[in-house]
């Protein structure tokens, strides 16, 4: 039987039923943000003024405005000596913490001492128009400025005011009441933002072979390479084994290149003189621009480049005009391939790099970031714990980031965003995060943005058209152990445009073609992955607000390949767990041989005659057996998403010197008497993981040793068994044969003995290379 996984109430996930979009759970509407609870926000929009009166002696007017609604107060950007301003901003104050009844907007004269003040314009917030997208934006109109006892004067000021919720398409940019306390440069990294990463592609360089290359050192035979750079990306080739003056290499270097192709590819050939000494012989730049891109494995037609030699003269590098060397390349841009930013378990994409290979949408997949729950205080500020969070999430080339909630441990985002689904069996992550830059990035003093934790949901795993509302626990995992961070609720619907095409994708091969008809090896994927994730990561990392570095990398799992006991230690009872159903069928089949049940073990008799006598049965009957454990099992099918299991993880009994290991850097930064001891029990580990495959290895050379004349007694032996055993099958009945084999098997353990049977000890006693090892 199946058993459910156990997991502490404090890490499972919960079901929730928020009020989503004004209308019950698990209906399917059509209007934006539907799968997130409705928030109020006031909006100001102040676009610009005319005709400014002057407070200052030198008759010039600095003004500014500043929106003011009870203890909440925004103000705009100043212009200096100008009486026609144009600012065009959004203020957004929540309906939740609005406390005054009026809202004021008021326009200033920025001044040394005190700000002169010019006029007002007052707004009653009964009075104010309700604005539901997908209306039109409210046309902003011209309102004459008052004093404060209500005397119009001169100037006026171009509003619009308006009550509306955060699907208002002003909202991402709007200064928010909540961010009061941010400086200027600030505001920029609180905002909400979607991002693309760019299209990346992988760069092949096939090495064919140079021509009439000249040394430097003519006294001696030249061991000729060639190193390919690509920004920060260098490769180089093995040294030609012809050590001539026409090299020959035909091998393929691979390089992840990132459109628009500001990078080029320079090439040089370099002969190796002595151990860590090298020497240029020529060198060529090609503009990735001009070269030809592929969909396919057809071959593309090579090229000659000719080789530049820089020398010095008088301290400065000059290009060689009279030189004939070349090399013969043939490079392409490969689109047929899925360029690897993330781990192929869970990657949310898995389309070709060239759009024309790209096939239909089957579906869109909508997620709605609403809250969170019990955060922990991230850092300390005037003495006390606080936490600035924000959500990013990653589906595809798609990343979004929510606005960050100031000094808040239960944040409310209520935040939707939409991505087009290509292929049902990828994942979308979605992490918390707590913000520290909101001084502006300049004062962070390289200050890393907290992880809070993260979240995955594989698409595969939702149905269809449902709306899926649950809290999911953040859990990291710290030196001091797993820890719950907090919970974030989260609103899920996968829907389907065509189930035909969602069905036959199940047919279809993972990953593009091009993986399976020129595969990439190991070590390629993994360096090919690593130089996308640096690429991905530097360009997000560029911009406004950015998604930095150790955002890009928690979220794509970088580190995901280092070495873990605790990892080791789960994926080992993983593998225990999927074998286990095959060793209970092993004892159950053992009691059986052993008639510790007769009466079942005569059914089983019976069971075997039937099938002896009527083998076409056989197929029909072990599809049927499936048939009805695939629907016995419907019934306790799972009702929620995966999620983190920190007992699969093995992350409460993780040893803290396990953790502290997990966690160090690579190369590592620990004492050498710590080092030591780690090594010695990898060195354990390993000594028994040997010990297996060792004996695997000697298991498999017995096999072959029954036919390979090691052993002349034995393969005698063996030959003439085989032999005599061909005469007896041909002439005997086939159903016969398994019928005896079958009661041979089920015999009585009467007719039983506890020692090891004849061919198990002839297999024993066949020789291995054991004896040949040193």
């Amino acid at each position: 039987m199946m058993q459910r996984p156990f997991r502490p109430e404090e890490y499972s996930l919960k079901e929730t039923t928020p009020h989503l979009g004004g209308a019950a759970v698990g209906d399917k509407h059509t209007t934006t943000y539907d799968l997130v609870e409705q928030m109020q926000y006031l909006y100001v929009r102040v676009v610009k003024a005319k005709e400014l009166p002057s407070k200052d002696i030198t008759g010039s007017c600095d003004p500014y405005v500043e929106v003011k609604l009870g203890n909440y107060k925004g103000t705009t950007r100043h212009f200096e000596k100008k009486t026609n301003p144009e600012w065009n901003q959004v203020f957004a104050f929540s309906k939740e913490r609005i406390q005054a009844s009026v809202v004021e907007i008021i326009v200033k004269d920025k001044d040394f001492v005190k700000d002169d003040y010019i006029g007002r314009v007052l707004f009653d917030l009964n009075e104010v128009p309700k604005r539901v997208p997908p209306d039109s934006p409210l046309a902003p109109q011209w309102y004459r400025l008052e004093e404060r006892n209500g005397h119009k004067v001169k100037g006026e000021l171009m509003l619009a005011v308006w009550m509306g919720t955060q699907a208002d398409e002003a909202f991402p940019e709007a200064w928010h009441s909540d961010a009061a306390s941010i400086p200027g440069d600030g505001l920029a990294s609180i905002r909400s933002k979607v991002y693309l990463t760019p299209k990346l592609w992988y760069l092949r360089v096939n090495v064919i072979e140079a021509q009439d290359l000249i040394p430097n050192d003519k006294t001696r035979f030249p061991e000729v390479y060639v190193k390919a750079m690509l920004g920060n990306q260098a490769l180089r080739t093995r040294v030609s084994p012809s050590r001539t003056l026409n090299p020959m290499w035909n091998e393929d270097l691979m390089f992840v290149a990132a459109e628009p192709f500001e990078e080029h590819l320079i090439l040089s050939v370099e002969d190796r003189i002595a151990p860590g000494k090298d020497d240029v012989i020529g060198r060529t730049v090609i503009s990735l621009q001009h070269v030809p891109r592929r969909m396919d494995y057809k071959m593309l037609n090579s090229q000659w480049y000719n080789l530049e030699k820089h020398i010095i003269v008088d301290g400065e590098q000059k290009k060689e005009t009279k030189f004939s060397s070349r090399i013969h390349l043939r490079v392409c841009l490969e689109g047929g391939y899925h360029v690897l930013d993330e781990s192929t378990h869970y990657s949310s994409d898995l389309r070709p790099t060239a759009k024309q290979l790209w096939k239909q949408n089957i579906g869109v997949l909508e997620l709605g970031i609403l809250t969170a729950q019990g955060l922990l205080p991230m850092k300390t500020k005037d003495g006390r714990g606080t936490t600035d969070p924000y959500c990013v999430a990653k589906y595809g080339q798609k990343w979004v980031r929510t606005r960050t909630i100031i000094d808040s441990f239960t944040p409310k985002w209520n935040e939707q965003y939409t991505w087009e689904v290509h292929d049902p069996c990828t994942v979308i992550t979605i992490g918390v995060f707590d913000n520290c830059h909101l001084n502006g990035g300049e004062k962070a003093n390289g200050a890393r943005d907290t992880r809070i934790g993260k979240v995955r949901i594989r698409l595969s795993t939702l149905e269809t058209d449902r709306v899926y509302t649950h809290s999911y626990p953040l859990i990291v995992l710290t030196p001091g152990g797993v820890k719950k961070m907090g919970e974030v609720q989260l609103a899920v619907r996968f829907t389907c445009s065509s189930l035909i095409n969602m069905m036959h994708l199940y047919s279809q091969p993972l990953l593009p073609k091009m993986h399976y008809i020129h595969p990439l090896s190991v070590i390629q994927v993994d360096n090919l992955r690593r130089q996308a994730t640096n690429i991905v990561s530097t360009r997000l990392s560029r911009a406004e607000p950015p998604l930095r570095k150790e955002i890009v990398e928690y979220m794509l799992d970088v580190d995901s390949h280092m070495w873990s006991m605790r990892k080791s230690k789960a994926n080992f009872f993983r593998i225990m767990g999927v074998l286990s159903p095959l060793i209970a069928v092993a004892r159950w089949f053992d009691q059986i041989c052993h008639w510790r049940n007769p009466l079942t073990t005569i059914l089983i008799h019976i069971l075997f005659v039937i099938l002896v006598l009527y083998p076409e049965l056989i197929l029909p009957t072990i599809f049927l057996y499936l048939f009805l454990i695939g629907v016995w099992y419907y019934r306790w099918r799972p009702r929620q998403p995966p999620h983190m299991d920190t007992r699969l993880s093995h992350a409460e009994t993780a040893h803290p010197d396990e953790l502290d290991e997990e966690f160090d850097t690579f190369p590592t930064c620990r004492a050498p008497d710590i080092v030591r001891m780690r090594y010695d029990r990898l060195r354990s580990v390993a000594g028994r993981i040997q010990t297996v495959v060792g004996d695997l290895a000697t298991q498999g050379e017995r096999l072959q040793s029954l036919l390979s004349w090691r052993d002349p007694r034995a393969t005698a032996l063996f030959v003439t068994f085989c032999f005599i055993a061909a005469i007896v099958l041909y002439v005997t009945p086939f159903r016969v044969v398994v019928f005896l084999a079958g009661l041979y098997t089920l015999r009585h353990p009467r007719f039983r003995h506890k020692m090891p049977s004849v061919p198990l000890n002839f297999f024993r006693r066949l020789p291995a290379r054991t004896d040949s090892m040193l």
